[in-house]
């Protein structure tokens, strides 16, 4: 997986994913804010070039906590550290550096899901609560379903192994399928964005899913 970049869920069908990894040439010594305006163009381009429209994204506020937004229409949702939706061609979107976005796909095609899980979303159990809002709201059967987490930190640059809780928190909520490519963005800051390693003045990868129409 270090000899390219990461592709989520590559060999579901009736779905679109992406994760935009760092992006060279672009000033992200700043604040999030600021390094997020500077990002902005060259992430529209990026998804324009697989498929999304950019228009059409929805994105959670993320706080940290575990709520889950359903999103039926594109914009900021805020409070939520998750989304949920089985609206085709409503992109979710979750932006991280060191936290983990954990996409989540039913083979099925009934929808899709899309959480931010670091530290204390992981504590909170978001992707168990994830699994359960795309089964009450949607029909989903969670052994249907495939997640794949994203690039994040680990140890020995982190002191707390949250992937792992959050693969075994997957399965334990009835996930068929689990997948961990075991990426550590810190030891991979050529091709990714670390907030721990670049001391919080760094830029955001961006993950994204949609339903294709």
């Amino acid at each position: 997986m270090s000899a390219s970049f990461f592709e989520p869920l590559a060999d579901v069908p009736g779905i679109r994913a992406t994760f935009i990894p760092r992006l060279p040439g672009i000033d992200v010594d700043a604040d999030r804010a600021t390094a997020l305006e500077r990002l902005a163009p060259a992430h529209d381009d990026f998804l324009r070039a697989r498929g999304f429209d950019p228009a059409r994204l929805a994105t959670a506020e993320q706080v940290h906590g575990a709520v889950v937004a359903v999103a039926d229409a594109p914009g900021p949702h805020a409070g939520a550290d998750a989304l949920v939706t089985a609206a085709p061609g409503l992109a979710l979107g979750i932006y991280v550096a060191d936290c983990a976005a954990v996409f989540m796909a039913d083979r099925r095609g009934r929808a899709v899901g899309l959480a931010h899980s670091g530290r204390a979303g992981t504590a909170a159990n978001i992707t168990a609560v994830t699994i359960d809002a795309m089964s009450r709201r949607f029909g989903v059967d969670p052994a249907d379903l495939v997640v794949h987490l994203s690039p994040c930190i680990r140890p020995p640059l982190y002191e707390k192994d949250f992937a792992a809780d959050i693969v075994a928190q997957a399965r334990a909520a009835g996930a068929g399928e689990v997948i961990d490519d075991g990426v550590c963005t810190g030891r991979e800051v050529a091709r990714y964005y670390s907030y721990r390693v670049e001391r919080g003045r760094t830029g955001r990868m961006l993950a994204v899913l949609s339903l294709i129409p």
